[in-house]
């Protein structure tokens, strides 16, 4: 028996996000566990680094399962590739040591948001962009997101969260690039649905309907209903995870 990395790359658009349903949507695990069950020796129940809604796409996604195959460890994307639909890729594969593991292993993740922000909405990036044709406070946005860094009770951004919601975020950095912003995220872990939540009250920030120091008030007084609109799900991406203490400037 071996245990195998899988890094993936999918968009989200027909996906019911990664974990498999009760009523048996189409979700990344379901079909990436019907194509391991082809493989003769592949235990098809996949592990993954986070769970992201429906929707919602990914850079590097990492996985892993276990499997007594003999397929060389470097032919491993292209098997499963030729066995995947088009919007499920697998950029690379690895073997590691059998107690590794893609979620409780992690140190940290990191998330984009995508906002296009211009008068006309897109055509081509109408799955990938939050549409908002308002013009940003670019400042109160990057100062807003800098309070979010830190150690922090983020119950203002959860959204159905039964679990502790205290977690540290490591990076929260915004950027113009070209007609978009993007919203980098990186933290030990994430409460369900914070970052769409961030992003959403991040935006309200921008377009000022609330001031920057307000998320320092939701951090302090983290009641969900007091946090802003949760941001829609086409413009979030799951880029990495890493397996070794988070370092400024790590990919």
């Amino acid at each position: 028996m071996r245990r195998l990395k899988l890094v993936l790359e999918y968009d989200g658009t027909d996906f019911a996000g990664f974990q498999l349903q009760a009523r048996g949507e189409r979700t990344v695990q379901g079909v990436l566990e019907a194509a391991l069950a082809r493989i003769p020796g592949a235990r098809p129940k996949v592990t993954a680094a986070g769970r992201t809604d429906s929707g919602v796409h990914a850079l590097a996604m990492p996985v892993h399962y276990d499997t007594e195959d003999t397929v060389p460890v470097e032919r491993v994307p292209q098997a499963l590739n030729a066995l995947l639909p088009p919007d499920v890729r697998v950029l690379e594969a690895e073997e590691v040591p059998p107690d590794w593991h893609a979620r409780y292993s992690a140190r940290w993740r990191r998330y984009l948001y995508r906002v296009l922000n211009r008068r006309q909405p897109t055509a081509l990036d109408r799955h990938r962009v939050w549409w908002v044709p308002q013009p940003f406070d670019f400042p109160a946005i990057a100062a807003a997101a800098r309070t979010l860094v830190g150690e922090h009770d983020f119950g203002a951004f959860a959204n159905r969260e039964k679990r502790a919601t205290v977690r540290r975020l490591y990076q929260a950095h915004v950027e113009a690039v070209g007609g978009e912003l993007h919203l980098h995220f990186v933290g030990s872990g994430f409460v369900r649905g914070q970052v769409r939540a961030m992003v959403g009250t991040l935006v309200e920030v921008g377009l000022g309907r609330r001031p920057p120091e307000d998320v320092a008030r939701l951090l302090e007084n983290p009641e969900r209903s007091e946090g802003g609109a949760t941001a829609p799900p086409q413009g979030l991406y799951f880029v990495a995870a890493g397996y070794s203490p988070w370092e400024a400037g790590a990919a």
